[in-house]
């Protein structure tokens, strides 16, 4: 596994776009699995999905008395579900429709003993097909999904680096299938003004509750660029944001998602990768917090 630890690998989307969009599907399944059994946090803590040593996991979720976890192993490709009286159950991760998987994962969660329901269709995406009537997407590529967690293994390392330097509030380091993003937010402890909503198939209340207090989010995404983008941004976005100097050179201001953006291709083949993307998450949170005046003495350490 000598792989996992020193080389990000590529990620050219083009060459597993029908996988992704299947495999962001499967994950909305089991986050909302997560979002029916756990009970509200704020700012929807309590529905992400988090990079394991084998791919993305629940943690453990409460059902009753019993307690479960989910994982996506991504080394031997099945979907595990374990609980604390010593069951176990799997659901095979293959080429198979969206609706094959969620009849399997819900059948694996009766076999276990854990009952319930969940909204079963997607949100944060366009086309909002529901669970059990997705036969459009059917694509499972091992090694993509396997290179995709390889990355989401180096992300994760190089943004709890970065979240270490912050004293204030901050999210954990972890990944929302609703657009599926690993993610890590820094609050500056001021109330924000009433967001707007506007996410494709998610009611607005949801990002208002999202985005009640002012904020620096950075994190990753398979899109935006050839091969994926590091993104930050700030809510409320200060004046000047846009125009603040950030670093690497390979940064820029993307007026239509009103975020900076890094691709990983700049990231992956740098001489240092992690410094490169320390440099890109480090500048633009300055630039937030610079120009909304955050009392950086009280939120950071020194690093």
């Amino acid at each position: 596994m000598s792989d996992v630890t020193n080389t990000w690998p590529e990620l050219t989307l083009a060459r597993w776009e029908d996988t992704r969009v299947t495999f962001h599907m499967w994950t909305q399944i089991v986050g909302k699995v997560r979002l029916a059994l756990e009970p509200m946090m704020n700012h929807w803590w309590q529905v992400p999905l988090y990079v394991s040593s084998r791919g993305l996991t629940t943690s453990l979720m409460h059902a009753g008395d019993i307690g479960l976890e989910m994982e996506f192993d991504l080394i031997d490709h099945r979907l595990v579900l374990r609980t604390t009286d010593g069951q176990r159950a799997e659901v095979g991760l293959e080429p198979q429709s969206v609706a094959r998987f969620y009849e399997a994962t819900m059948a694996a969660l009766g076999d276990l003993g854990i009952s319930g329901s969940i909204l079963a269709r997607p949100v944060e995406v366009a086309e909002a097909i529901p669970f059990a009537e997705d036969e459009k997407h059917h694509a499972y590529d091992a090694g993509a999904v396997h290179d995709f967690w390889r990355a989401l293994v180096h992300a994760h390392r190089v943004m709890t680096r970065f979240r270490n330097r912050f004293i204030g509030k901050a999210s954990p380091v972890h990944f929302f299938w609703g657009a599926i993003d690993l993610a890590t937010t820094r609050f500056s402890g001021r109330e924000a003004p009433k967001h707007p909503g506007g996410a494709p198939n998610c009611a607005d209340w949801v990002m208002e509750l999202a985005y009640s207090h002012e904020v620096s989010s950075c994190g990753f995404w398979p899109g935006g660029s050839a091969e994926g983008s590091f993104y930050s941004y700030a809510y409320p976005e200060p004046a000047g944001f846009a125009e603040w100097p950030v670093t690497p050179e390979a940064a820029l201001y993307d007026p239509m998602l009103s975020e900076f953006i890094l691709p990983y291709a700049a990231v992956r083949t740098a001489a240092d990768p992690d410094a490169v993307l320390l440099s890109f998450l480090q500048s633009t949170y300055e630039a937030a917090a610079e120009l909304a005046a955050w009392d950086r003495t009280a939120l950071e350490r020194a690093w």
